[in-house]
């Protein structure tokens, strides 16, 4: 949906989440990949990178709302997933430069007016990771990532252990012994 559209509704969120002293995390723009049966592999490359003036527009309307606390997700070429190098072009210097809006805007002296969320950070590069940080990231997804390292884990344990993990009863020592 438009940017006008997703911050009207971003903030209506706000108005009821404000009341609770809760954060609203939000996103502008797609982030590429698949997660959730959602597949986004096809979608207009345009659309992986927001611009500096629609985060600076939800970062205003949002602000409107008293008590307002949130994170804004923009898309920076991001994807869901992990693929080879050369497959994702991550533009972190767009949450840079909209730092940098935003600070012009508003004639702010905060460097960082936004905080950030990069979604789909599974398999980004160290330098990657750690220039968005200095853009004011606050909060990375890396769910494939950690599904990756935890089925990782019981793969490497069960072959380690494939006979003693064939019942509940019974193992390579004794078919009477737990397990």
């Amino acid at each position: 949906e438009p940017v006008e559209v997703n911050t009207a509704i971003c903030k209506t969120y706000m108005e009821l989440m404000a009341m609770i002293d809760m954060l609203l995390e939000f996103e502008l723009g797609i982030t590429g990949g698949e997660e959730d049966g959602v597949d986004n592999t096809d979608v207009d490359s345009s659309r992986l990178y927001t611009q500096p003036e629609e985060v600076f527009y939800a970062y205003e309307e949002l602000s409107k709302v008293d008590n307002a606390a949130f994170t804004c997700a923009a898309s920076f070429g991001n994807v869901h997933g992990v693929y080879a190098p050369g497959n994702v072009d991550l533009q972190p210097v767009i949450l840079h430069n909209s730092q940098k809006y935003i600070k012009e805007k508003l004639s702010s002296d905060d460097n960082k007016p936004m905080f950030f969320v990069f979604h789909g950070g599974s398999g980004s590069s160290t330098e990657d990771i750690r220039y968005a940080i200095e853009a004011g990231v606050i909060k990375m997804n890396i769910d494939t990532d950690t599904q990756w390292a935890f089925w990782d884990g019981i793969r490497g344990y069960e072959a380690a252990n494939h006979d003693y993990l064939q019942g509940q009863i019974g193992n390579p020592e004794s078919p009477d012994k737990p397990n």
